[in-house]
């Protein structure tokens, strides 16, 4: 059987083994299944084989020891679960890396975890004793939270880590307001909650974290999905999913609805509300209800989930009665919901004309990923979800209300679709090169925009930051590229790689999925100039401060990643070079924001956070804490009050910006996720500024026909800015 399997450029997402909840008292096999064993050698032939990875990667010694490292880190990242006796008795363990995953036999994982499991019950019973007495919050003391790069510690040491790590805890809840009583209640019940998390984790998880390690010291990119983890990523590449319509959270041992998605069979039906509590499971009218009450999460979805058309019943607790409830049943039909929340949205922004020039109505596309619904794509459906389907009727709309410019918000938008970057940048330039793409072997593939029409000829502008990387480096490298529209924020990520998704099943001829699909790096790509992305990510034509320091977050962050480099360009339409107008840009840019209140705010917020991340460290001293708290709170509402005086809009979190003290589940699920909505309204001064910079732009150019003859040579192509 031929397999035509997508292609990726993704998006990055941070997985912790305490993400997970599940049923109490999961019994921890020793050694893997035989399918976690033949998956295992399945997964090492194609990281081995240079006709699959891009930098294949033998087990070696060395890279035995890197595995087995990274699985460690896995496990305890903080470094405050194993002692540095535990790490030197691994150290036979961690020698036999290679030959375990060559093998299959996988017993130096479920040994490691065993070991893990007992030190988080440990500590945690020692953080509960430390809860009896109230600690003094008077005196000096900082709690230095940064562990990435210490060594394992002693038992002795890890006694005062933790010792900190619960004051701090307190002390957040003591600020709070929250009294003794209260907070001792809430922190024994967090730490019994870790250790049932750690507890309950299933030997799927362990080969999981295991497989994982192996993947990421092949190269940061390369993952391995589970069966689970596989329908999940489709999922959110495809932006659907077949189901009920309601986003679940688990909360104590209950599972309750967090949001309702618009447009499902929940919210059709409208019995079910934010904060009902969901605590059986039923298949079909008449199937049996089973009791989910301590399940996790993931397998009460799994319960949930089904063939669109099919029945599933629940039992529930209304939010209004409270866990001890009584419990009603509500039967559903499944059906495709689409996850409208996270497809392209579009905006009009009114920029006014200021001395005496003209207002301006621009159009922002905030586009959160480059999906796609391959499975429909490939059945050429109708409707399947395409991230250039949905920009390019917010671009007619656009058109057709005669808008002056658009701006494409990429900001945190980690990748997604290599298609879907390419028939984007196809929407604003006529046929041509998009992005070059090399193989291991070294053969380089030019992929071509082979659309002659173009969406949008007018002017154009991406706003781009840190957290924009790959597919979005590819579209803001070749808009730059072609000088079809300036690009605008940060330096981003500085991925150019390319990742492939191979179902492991093909091989064994699997007729269910057993085994898992592994997402690896087969190429690189280059932008049409013939440079590269890696690491030094696309730069913007006229930059923002950076938000986030580039030895913190980014590709050059990560111990293994592909080297920079470049190949030859390829021919390519020059719509533009806006090098002669941006100091003329920037100085527009920066008369404004010395006036531009919201602008400065931000300016000084991340200077603020920079510098508070720079320390690694809290203070532990009570009146410190108070007196840094007191005066968030005092600028907080000072800038309010300046907002009310200047007519600016409001900000909704204002009154609701201090530290709780609590973690999410903690917190009341109805009342977070409004505050998450909330959020999404707040002030966004990077987008209003972008959205006058493209403005000044097009005065400018209307104003200055030399200039615009530089900037913009005559065409009758995209990229007419002015005429």
């Amino acid at each position: 059987m031929n397999y035509r399997v997508p292609v990726f450029l993704l998006a990055l997402a941070l997985t912790a083994p305490a993400a997970l909840l599940a049923r109490a008292d999961t019994a921890l096999p020793s050694a893997a299944t035989i399918d976690q064993a033949t998956t295992s050698k399945l997964v090492y032939g194609l990281l081995s084989d240079s006709r699959y990875a891009y930098r294949p990667r033998q087990l070696d010694a060395a890279t035995s020891q890197d595995v087995f490292k990274r699985y460690l880190e896995s496990l305890d990242s903080g470094k405050q679960f194993f002692t540095k006796e535990d790490v030197d008795r691994f150290a036979p363990l961690a020698a036999r890396t290679g030959d375990a995953i060559r093998s299959g036999e996988l017993d130096p994982a479920y040994q490691v975890f065993a070991v893990y499991r007992q030190r988080v019950g440990e500590r945690v019973a020692y953080a509960r004793r430390l809860l009896r007495q109230e600690p003094d919050f008077t005196v000096e003391e900082r709690f230095n939270y940064d562990r990435k790069d210490v060594p394992w510690a002693t038992n002795a040491e890890l006694d005062e880590l933790w010792r900190k790590s619960v004051k701090n805890d307190w002390l957040r809840l003591k600020l709070a307001g929250k009294p003794a009583a209260d907070i001792r209640k809430t922190l024994d019940k967090r730490y019994d909650t870790l250790l049932k998390t750690i507890n309950e984790l299933k030997g799927d998880d362990v080969f999981s974290f295991y497989m994982n390690a192996y993947t990421s010291a092949v190269d940061p990119h390369t993952d391995y999905f589970t069966p689970r983890t596989a329908e999940n990523f489709n999922q959110a590449m495809s932006l659907s999913l077949e189901g009920i319509g309601a986003q679940l959270q688990r909360q104590d041992d209950m599972v309750v609805i967090r949001e309702v998605v618009p447009g499902g069979p929940v919210a059709m039906d409208g019995t079910l509300k934010a904060g009902d509590r969901i605590v059986g499971v039923g298949q079909g009218r008449s199937g049996p209800v089973e009791d989910v009450i301590g399940w996790r999460i993931d397998d009460v979805v799994g319960k949930i989930r089904g063939a669109k058309d099919t029945q599933v019943r629940l039992e529930y607790i209304p939010a209004a009665e409270g866990v001890d409830g009584k419990h009603r049943m509500l039967t559903l039909t499944r059906q495709k919901i689409r996850l409208s929340e996270q497809a392209a949205k579009g905006e009009t922004m009114t920029i006014p004309g200021v001395g005496g020039e003209q207002e301006r109505r621009i159009g922002v596309v905030k586009l959160p990923t480059f999906y796609q619904d391959f499975e429909g794509r490939r059945r050429n459906a109708a409707d399947y979800a395409s991230a250039t389907r949905d920009v390019a009727k917010l671009l007619a709309g656009f058109k057709a209300d005669k808008l002056d410019g658009v701006v494409l918000d990429l900001r945190n938008n980690g990748g997604g679709s290599l298609d879907e970057a390419i028939e984007l940048t196809g929407l604003f330039i006529e046929q041509g090169p998009v992005v070059q793409v090399r193989e291991s072997g070294g053969r380089v593939t030019v992929n071509n925009d082979r659309n002659p029409a173009v969406a949008w000829d007018g002017p154009l502008a991406v706003l781009i930051n840190r957290g924009s990387a790959s597919a979005s480096e590819i579209f803001a490298g070749a808009i730059q590229d072609y000088g079809r529209g300036l690009v605008i924020g940060e330096t981003t990520f500085g991925k150019g790689t390319v990742q492939n998704v191979v179902p492991l099943d093909r091989w064994p001829a699997s007729e269910k999925e057993r085994f898992g699909q592994v997402k690896l790096t087969i190429a690189q790509f280059f932008r049409v100039s013939g440079s590269s992305t890696q690491h030094k990510g696309v730069v913007p034509d006229l930059a923002f401060p950076a938000s986030v320091d580039a030895s913190e977050f980014g590709e050059s962050t990560y111990d293994n990643a592909l080297p920079w480099t470049r190949i030859a360009a390829v021919p390519h339409t020059q719509y533009g070079n806006f090098a002669p107008i941006v100091p003329r840009l920037e100085t527009l840019h920066a008369t404004r924001i010395r006036a531009d209140r919201e602008f400065q705010w931000w300016e000084e917020d991340v200077q603020q956070f920079r510098t508070e991340a720079a320390k690694k460290y809290v203070s532990l001293n009570e009146a410190e804490r108070r007196a840094e708290r007191d005066k968030q709170e005092a600028q907080r509402k000072q800038r309010q009050q300046i907002r009310k005086e200047l007519g600016l809009p409001l900000d909704p979190l204002a009154e609701d910006s201090n530290d709780d003290g609590l973690t999410g589940n903690e917190r009341d699920i109805v009342k977070d996720a409004a505050r998450e909505k909330a959020a999404e309204k707040r002030p966004d001064p990077l987008l209003r500024e972008s959205a006058s910079i493209l403005a000044d732009a097009l005065n400018v150019l209307e104003k200055d026909r030399p200039l615009s003859a530089q900037v913009l040579p005559q065409s009758t192509g995209p990229g007419r800015w002015a005429d």
